[in-house]
């Protein structure tokens, strides 16, 4: 969990908006953890994706091991193994709807310094 939480906090600090992570351990054994964010637009989601590949490889040791739509654009998708992280832009993220296609997953409570990261 602590790395999911990283990758929100970081994707919050580099103005990702709408974060959310889903805590998928009772819905499948793939991966334990969804990080979901929205950016702005492409650039927004290469700067996003990039310092979360720095922070969790410099602070947790961890190593992405794939990457999908980074030259698409749109959604970026990072796999860490048990966390996947997905940035969206905006109508890309309503119309796949993770949320709503992972519905019995549960929320994970997003601590202070990250909502506070989004407001400021």
């Amino acid at each position: 969990m602590k790395l999911a939480l990283a990758a929100a906090r970081v994707a919050v600090e580099n103005r990702g908006r709408d974060a959310v992570v889903l805590d998928l351990r009772s819905q499948t054994s793939l991966f334990d953890f969804f990080v979901i964010v929205t950016g702005t637009s492409g650039r927004q989601l290469h700067a996003m994706s990039e310092e979360i590949d720095r922070v969790l490889s410099e602070e947790f040791g961890q190593r992405r091991l794939s990457l999908e739509g980074y030259q698409s654009g749109g959604w970026i998708l990072m796999d860490y193994g048990d966390v996947v992280v997905h940035l969206f832009e905006g109508e890309t993220r309503s119309y796949y709807d993770l949320e709503q296609l992972w519905a019995g997953a549960s929320r994970v409570p997003l601590p202070a310094e990250i909502t506070a990261a989004g407001t400021a």
